[in-house]
């Protein structure tokens, strides 16, 4: 069936079913942009949940129980749940929407296109039908004329009493009218002929035409409807399978949760390390009562079964303090945090200091990498000259040299500190150096004038003065005045901290005991400034100490240890 053979008189009606159809279309897209709003609203409302309870939180904050790690996890989940909301309005608003909006669009102007087809031929064809109607009523008109010329002409004619010019005039009327009839009958039939030649092709050619444009365009509109309606669906199908795997993540995280794992963490979080507090004596106040036979009361013997009052073990405050388990728990003030966390308990202050050693051992790691980084792209600038001067690599690298001295120190520091508290201090000599320092300064057997000596009346001594290599071009290390004897003890726990470093300009045997030995551009680290006696304590970068003669080398000292 085709909307130009059966419904040839249905213009009007036409007209309005393909508006019809052009609103129905435009209202379902308004559902398909109501329904991305609806997504869009509830991707936002679940991304600002997921927000406001996994708020930001600092490296110590992060959860370590299973539940609350299964729980954050379900967020994670959740949040790429709300993002393939998001991607559903998105691709309904491009794919479904957006092409709806288009589509109307082109419809509306297709459909008036039609339309004013339509009414064209619509108005050509009165146009036709008026032109023959004139013609047909001036027809009819001279006609009638005629008439009336032909009754005055048979009226005149047989009368007897009229004159010859009377009958003549009323026939020559007579001849004109009929004459204008019969070409007004001409035109009328002409006109009558092009009418219908025109109506026919009305009905039966533009008419069909113009129909069957607008059919083809309804259909299309149709099928528009049905591709959108797909679409819309196909929207949803494909984020289901990434749907089912954040579920399916949501129901992992909550197999997770292991409650055995989860006290084990309670126990390692508050563990103090503390033992039980032990019994506490019989404190007999009565001893010196004196007490008659009569008594009926039962007496201890004197020196017997009797625990006299042990101030060490008397009941303090602090001691009922610890009883708080089984009462109130005191209230404490807040103790400062100390760099040693000896404020916190036994147990506590091991993992903190495991877990700062644990964290210099990986910058001291970074150090390490840079410098020998450094010392590559020295020895490639040694061998390719024209791609860099070596020298401009030499503050780098004594810096980076520093950095792992003060980092090897406060690892050190750190170990030392640990160590006390698992119980493996024992004595200076067995207790655990650092892994790169393998000598470290005295304190307390420093003498004034900064020389160091095993025997107590010789602290007092300061070494010789060495010749000033300013006075020769390169001065012979045998004129150097070497120190007498210098403490070969550098077995304090603590390093001295790193004061500068320095650059040999000679080089230097260190024979004596206390000297250290180097080499010409070897480079030091400085512990200990000179004091007046013209020597100045140093540190290779292997942890070897020692003296060098102050004028053999080139000081550079740290800026936040001048005038320290």
């Amino acid at each position: 069936m085709t909307w130009g053979t059966e419904l040839w008189d249905q213009f009007e009606n036409l007209d309005k079913h393909t508006q019809w159809g052009i609103d129905f279309l435009e209202r379902y897209a308004k559902f398909v942009k109501e329904r991305l709003e609806i997504e869009q609203t509830y991707a936002k409302q679940l991304r600002n949940l997921v927000k406001k309870y996994c708020p930001k939180r600092s490296k110590d904050d992060e959860p370590r129980f299973s539940s609350c790690m299964s729980f954050y996890s379900i967020l994670n989940e959740l949040n790429d749940y709300a993002g393939q909301r998001e991607v559903v309005a998105e691709e309904m608003g491009h794919n479904v929407y957006g092409e709806l909006m288009r589509y109307s669009q082109d419809l509306k102007s297709e459909r008036k296109h039609h339309l004013q087809e339509g009414r064209k031929a619509q108005q050509y064809l009165d146009q036709c039908w008026k032109h023959m109607d004139n013609s047909k009523k001036k027809f009819e008109r001279e006609c009638k004329e005629a008439e009336k010329s032909q009754i005055s002409y048979d009226r005149l004619d047989n009368d007897i009493n009229a004159t010859k010019s009377e009958v003549e005039k009323a026939k020559s009327q007579l001849y004109l009218r009929t004459h204008s009839a019969d070409e007004s009958k001409n035109e009328y039939a002409a006109q009558l002929q092009n009418f219908n030649g025109e109506q026919w092709k009305h009905f039966n050619v533009a008419i069909p035409q113009i129909f069957k444009n607008l059919q083809d365009m309804d259909e299309r509109r149709t099928v528009k409807l049905g591709e959108t309606y797909r679409n819309f669906a196909e929207v949803e199908r494909r984020v289901v399978p990434i749907i089912s795997k954040c579920l399916e993540g949501m129901v992992t995280a909550a197999k997770a949760v292991d409650q055995r794992k989860d006290s084990a963490i309670v126990v390692e979080s508050f563990k103090s390390g503390f033992e039980p507090p032990g019994d506490f004596p019989f404190e007999d106040y009565s001893q010196n009562l004196s007490r008659t036979g009569s008594d009926n009361t039962i007496s201890t013997p004197k020196n017997e079964g009797v625990v006299k009052p042990d101030p060490k073990h008397s009941i303090s405050k602090a001691a009922k303090n610890k009883l708080w388990l089984f009462g109130k728990k005191p209230k404490s003030p807040l103790a400062p945090s100390l760099e040693d966390f000896s404020h916190l308990p036994p147990e506590q202050r091991r993992k903190r200091l495991q877990a700062r050693i644990d964290e210099l051992s990986k910058e001291l790691q970074k150090e390490v990498d840079q410098r020998d980084a450094l010392n590559k792209m020295k020895d490639v600038y040694e061998k390719n000259p024209q791609m860099g001067d070596p020298q401009s690599l030499q503050p780098k690298i004594s810096e980076t040299m520093c950095n792992m001295e003060k980092l090897r120190s406060e690892i050190h520091k750190n170990e030392s500190w640990l160590s006390e508290v698992e119980g493996k201090v024992s004595t200076r000599g067995d207790r655990r150096p650092s892994a790169d320092v393998n000598h470290h300064t005295p304190h307390g057997r420093e003498s004034p004038e900064g020389s160091y000596t095993d025997d107590p009346s010789q602290e007092h001594r300061s070494p010789p003065h060495q010749p000033d290599p300013r006075q020769a071009h390169q001065p012979d290390p045998r004129q150097a005045h070497q120190p007498d004897e210098f403490d070969d003890e550098f077995d304090n726990d603590d390093p001295l901290p790193v004061l500068g470093h320095c650059k040999a300009l000679y080089s230097f045997d260190g024979q004596n005991e206390g000297t250290l030995l180097m080499k010409e551009d070897d480079v030091l680290y400085i512990i200990e400034e000179d004091k007046g006696d013209g020597w100045t304590r140093a540190r290779k970068q292997s942890g070897e100490e020692g003296y060098v003669p102050t004028s053999y080398v080139e000081i550079a000292m740290e800026k936040n240890s001048k005038g320290s």
